[in-house]
């Protein structure tokens, strides 16, 4: 069981006020706040060892190519890579799938070969393999969901054929909540002989995660969304795969030698990495990944769990109020919903006026929402540092917003 209201004191943000009432942050799908630790962390490379990485011989260079390269040792044990070399540095999600399509999938995919995709995905993993598509004269397939809200896995074996060359697909539904069975999902493709790329945008933050384990050959995520800093994400890649890769963007550092004519490639990882890198943006994340492992992310994970159980009973019990999705015990820290005929949008910022900060619109998912015969929602997002009680403000501020409108 974690210390929640200890937890919450390690983030100044959520001791502020708004519009007179006490924050309520529901909206960590998004972004999530950071702690103290990772604050300071920054503030401290910032103030006393600063200085451009890996060609700097002075002392600030060298401690900051230390502080920054440990960070790449603890995300690869985060997630438990077999090599440091396994992880490249990009600047969120989306950069990190937009590589491996310009890359991987530039090389490998060719007319009439599919990629294969779910109706849940986020536009980051829908639109770079649209224009790869275009691009290649390849297909784009889609595995559907469920009425209910989960992914319809009985259908992978009709639709992985050998004109599949990837299967890409998203860990958790960042609108409906719902966690899909990667290591299942992984094992078939390979199986039909896809790669696979998991989107693990809205998973890495929330549970635990090791990629041997799962056998994924790729998987993206962000430091925003788990106590990080923007600006700073991964690309995990089977070294072999990486290796077999062409460049990404060229230029500084990502080089070995290069002629009037021609260039050779750095090693990995920073054959990726091209320029002056995201420096204290890389020791943040070091420091956010420091502070979620300290507390554990099975505990999290089950503090999620229960809190999100608890409000989804809270909200059921709303009238006028639909959630969207599975039941609480397939899905993690996310509750999109409608309520009554009030627009998300206008939803939101009445809810903002009791303090409670959740999100509005289509969360990047528009053909989600249209699979789902909607337009928009308002979702709520949960994470650690979330309350039951927190809950409650959520469901008695829709209450009075449906006093307010009389709808």
């Amino acid at each position: 069981m974690l210390d929640v209201e200890r937890i919450r004191t390690d983030f100044p943000i959520l001791s502020r006020q708004v519009h007179g009432k006490p924050l309520v942050f529901l909206d960590s799908a998004a972004s999530s706040q950071k702690p103290l630790p990772v604050l300071e962390a920054m503030e401290t490379a910032y103030r006393t060892c600063y200085a451009n990485v890996h060609r700097g011989v002075y002392t600030l260079s060298e401690e900051a190519t230390c502080s920054y390269e440990e960070a790449r040792d603890k995300v690869a044990s985060f997630i438990n890579a077999r090599a440091r070399e396994e992880i490249i540095f990009t600047r969120n999600t989306t950069e990190s799938i937009n590589l491996v399509a310009y890359t991987w999938g530039r090389t490998h995919i060719g007319p009439g070969d599919r990629i294969l995709l779910t109706e849940m995905e986020h536009h980051s993993n829908i639109v770079p393999w649209q224009l790869l598509a275009q691009e290649k004269g390849a297909e784009l397939v889609y595995l559907p969901i469920t009425d209910d809200g989960l992914l319809d896995v009985d259908r992978l074996d009709d639709l992985l054929d050998d004109r599949v060359k990837l299967v890409a697909f998203t860990m958790m539904s960042n609108v409906l909540g719902t966690i899909t069975p990667v290591k299942e999902i992984v094992q078939k493709a390979h199986q039909a002989g896809a790669v696979t790329l998991v989107d693990g945008a809205q998973g890495v933050p929330h549970m635990p995660v090791d990629v041997q384990d799962l056998g994924c050959d790729f998987l993206a995520f962000s430091g925003h969304k788990m106590c990080g800093p923007s600006g700073i994400g991964v690309l995990y890649g089977r070294e072999e795969l990486l290796e077999e890769m062409p460049p990404f963007l060229g230029g500084g550092d990502m080089i070995r030698r290069v002629e009037w004519d021609r260039s050779t490639w750095n090693d990995l990882p920073w054959k990726f990495e091209a320029g002056t890198p995201a420096i204290v943006e890389g020791i943040g994340l070091g420091a956010a990944v420091d502070y979620l492992t300290e507390i554990g992310m099975e505990a999290i994970a089950a503090h999620e769990q229960e809190v999100v159980a608890y409000a989804m009973e809270r909200l059921s019990a709303l009238p006028g109020l639909k959630i969207v999705g599975p039941p609480a015990e397939h899905r993690g820290g996310v509750i999109a919903f409608t309520f009554r005929n009030i627009h998300p949008h206008d939803l939101a910022h009445l809810l903002d006026m009791e303090g409670v900060a959740v999100r509005a619109g289509h969360h990047c998912a528009q053909p989600l929402h249209r699979r789902l015969g909607l337009v928009a929602t308002t979702r709520a997002s949960f994470y650690l540092y979330n309350t039951k009680e927190e809950a409650d403000r959520l469901a008695e501020a829709l209450e009075h917003v449906a006093r307010i409108v009389g709808k």
